[in-house]
């Protein structure tokens, strides 16, 4: 039986119960643009986190501890980068496509040999050991105390209480003497943020029911039947709650649509590769010999899984998918074996399983970093790029822009644009907090999507017909109210308001205002090209969404240690799910294209009609309302007012939890803070979801 726990939100630390998601919001830094060098040594702008001057200081750190830091140098030419990497994505240039090789960017734009020597000099005359020189020298590592990284850049490191977590930061912009100081773009590790999967869970293992006696044998043997549905909103119903179950008032009867989630008995609705395959047209692209072979999907994961390989396969074996196996299947440890690698890692296996669901020929080549650092991440994506490990990055990962400085930031921006300019497509979730303003927090959006070199994947509510057509997507965006608990009715019901939905909206941190305290966030990445119809100046998050709704999910396998059987089956949702969907499609379309195609997302905002859905408002005349019978009379309550939004159109349904007697609550689709699905672009769900062949034969060659 499934079990729910009081869920303490991470990032506010306040009980938004019964919350049944695994919901993770990200600290991020955001780098600063450097001042002008001097003769004795240069201040690295923008290289600390803006909370440091609103955050509760709780104390220096350890001096003794041990840490490792990054100086990321400036890359050689940076205007002609930035116009050659316009250039290939412009239909009008006869650089069009003709994407470099690491050998031409390295000649081009890298580092040079002699000034990571140099940088390297600068670690070594304050007591820090070089540990690694990275790819073509963009970036130099070294290790030492928290005492001597304090004085290399006379900062100071403390502890801060940030969104309800202890984070390591420098206090001040850190300096760089000698030498080497012209040469640094941005120094990542003096902080320890971390990035964060936008994973969210519906407690979905299956429960005691055909599909789990079908299921308990030894690991690795795949159920012949699961029981999964793919009818999510099972009709309506009318539902009555007393107090105490025993006819006392209040006594609440509600009416409206159904929510076919899991009970004792049923497995509930979840959607299984054949179900997504046949929705979305991709068994078209199957037919035509499309599946993406010859592609190469790279997944960035951090830590490892000891078991995906096998949960994987037996995945595969449940839905008639190719086996991984060491022809398809790599797994790369960057930049040194894992030591946090472990089973029950539910974001590579959500990755794995449906990038390998959508794209069944595609060789995945699972990227490890060390940890979920931005100093461990970021160099892991950029080795990643730099050898060319995959022609698609996948980047289930998210952190919040406006928490960062803006140095790591640019950081993350110039590994992107190095991606595009090699033809690559470097994926980004967009990210499961709406526009976190629910985290207490003024509007912003997700990084790394939010790089105009990026493309940002956002997330749709799927409902499906009984022939796996699709009935209805709203953009995703949840409100639960809870109804009645354990024998106590709610008057009026208890309205938890928002509590997860697709990221999006316009970047407004990547540079800063520090003539005030504290600094002021007043301008993002720039507008792209490809963005140029769309409203304001900055970069609008997502450029494209696909599944995501926990409440809609995707099924997946994965090993449970402790559990007997340890093999389990559960449906997870997040822009973690929709984020390595698109990019198997991707791997396809290239596989189509015959060549590279490079970043996504600027192919996106001119598709052919039908190569898309448009995802609109929805609404539903079935919405749940309320009528709660007191001993002084009746309270009736309309759909909006049970599902605690204002206005707009959403769908709502009845969800009753099976492992609490008499407990009902309302979830509501297509609400998402601060955020709006509309015709046409919009900062929930992009230019849609893809209608997966003719997205692909959009990119076939013109026949000659």
């Amino acid at each position: 039986m499934n079990q729910m726990k009081e869920a303490v939100h991470p990032a506010t630390g306040s009980r938004r119960w019964p919350a049944i998601w695994l919901y993770v919001v990200v600290a991020t830094l955001i780098v600063g643009v450097a001042l002008p060098a001097n003769a004795s040594g240069r201040l690295i702008a923008h290289n600390t986190p803006r909370y440091v001057s609103t955050a509760k200081n709780l104390g220096t750190e350890d001096p003794s501890k041990t840490i490792e830091v990054s100086i990321w140098l400036n890359p050689h030419n940076r205007g002609e980068l930035d116009a050659l990497a316009e250039q290939l994505y412009d239909r009008t240039s006869p650089n069009c496509r003709h994407f470099l090789n690491r050998a031409q960017i390295a000649a081009r734009f890298a580092p040079t040999a002699e000034e990571a020597k140099t940088v390297g000099q600068f670690f070594e005359a304050h007591n820090l050991k070089v540990v690694k020189v990275g790819p073509d020298n963009f970036f130099v590592r070294a290790r030492g105390t928290v005492g001597e990284v304090e004085n290399a850049f006379q900062v100071q490191l403390n502890n801060y209480q940030v969104l309800g977590k202890t984070i390591r930061a420098n206090d001040r912009d850190p300096y760089v003497d000698g030498t080497a100081a012209p040469l640094v773009m941005a120094i990542s590790g003096l902080d320890d943020g971390k990035y964060e999967h936008p994973l969210m869970s519906r407690s979905a293992s299956l429960p005691q029911g055909k599909g789990a006696a079908a299921k308990a044998s030894a690991v690795g043997a795949a159920p012949d039947d699961l029981g999964y549905s793919n009818i999510c909103f099972d009709g309506t119903v009318t539902q009555t709650y007393s107090n105490n179950g025993n006819g006392s008032y209040p006594i609440g009867t509600y009416k409206g649509n159904y929510l076919n989630y899991y009970t004792l008995t049923s497995a509930g609705c979840g959607y299984t590769p054949p179900m997504i395959q046949a929705a979305y047209n991709l068994t078209g692209l199957y037919a035509e010999g499309f599946d993406g072979a010859g592609q190469t999907v790279g997944i960035i994961d951090w830590c490892g899984s000891l078991t995906i390989q096998n949960d994987a396969n037996v995945f595969s074996a449940q839905f008639g998918l190719p086996a991984l196996t060491s022809s398809n299947f790599a797994i790369t440890y960057i930049p040194r074996a894992s030591t946090c690698e472990a089973a029950d890692a539910v974001e590579i296996n959500i990755d794995v399983e449906w990038a390998h669901a959508i794209a069944p020929g595609a060789n995945i080549n699972l990227i490890v970093p060390s940890s979920a650092s931005f100093q461990d991440v970021d160099q892991a994506e950029f080795t990643a790029v730099n050898y060319g490990l995959a022609n698609v990055i996948s980047g289930s990962i998210s952190a919040v822009e406006s928490l960062v400085p803006a140095s790591l930031l640019a950081t993350q921006n110039m590994i992107s644009e190095i991606a595009a300019v090699s033809g690559i497509s470097a994926n980004f979730s967009s990210g499961d907090g709406g526009d976190y303003t629910a985290d207490g927090i003024p509007a912003t959006v997700s990084t790394p999507a939010d790089s105009p070199w990026a493309t940002a994947v956002g997330g749709v509510t799927l409902a499906l017909n009984s022939d796996n057509s699709i009935a209805w997507q709203a953009g995703w965006g949840n409100n639960q109210t809870l109804l009645a608990e354990a024998g106590y009715v709610f008057d009026p019901p208890l309205a938890f308001g928002f509590i997860g939905g697709a990221g999006g909206g316009p970047s407004n941190c990547a540079f800063q205002d520090d003539s005030v305290t504290p600094a002021t966030c007043l301008a993002g990445f720039p507008k792209p090209p490809y963005q140029k119809k769309l409203p304001g100046k900055y970069r609008q998050l997502p450029d494209v969404s696909w599944l995501a709704d926990p409440y809609t999910g995707a099924v997946i396998a994965i090993t449970v240690p402790g559990n007997v059987p340890s093999l389990e089956w559960q449906v997870w949702g997040g822009t973690s799910v929709a984020c390595p969907m698109f990019s198997a499609l991707w791997a396809i379309a290239n596989q189509e294209a015959g060549a590279p195609l490079g970043q996504a997302a600027p192919y996106l905002y001119s598709l052919p009609a039908g190569a898309v859905y448009d995802i609109v408002p929805v609404t539903s005349k079935a919405n749940v309302s309320a009528s709660i019978q007191e001993s002084t009379g009746t309270n009736k309550y309309t759909a909006a007012e049970v599902a605690g939004v204002s206005s707009g159109k959403f769908v709502s349904a009845i969800w009753d939890y099976a492992d609490l007697q008499d407990t009902a609550f309302v979830i509501s689709f297509g609400t998402d803070s601060g955020l709006k699905t509309a015709k046409g672009w919009d900062n929930v769900t992009g230019v849609g979801t893809p209608n997966a062949k003719a997205f692909a034969d959009s990119f076939a060659p013109a026949a000659k």
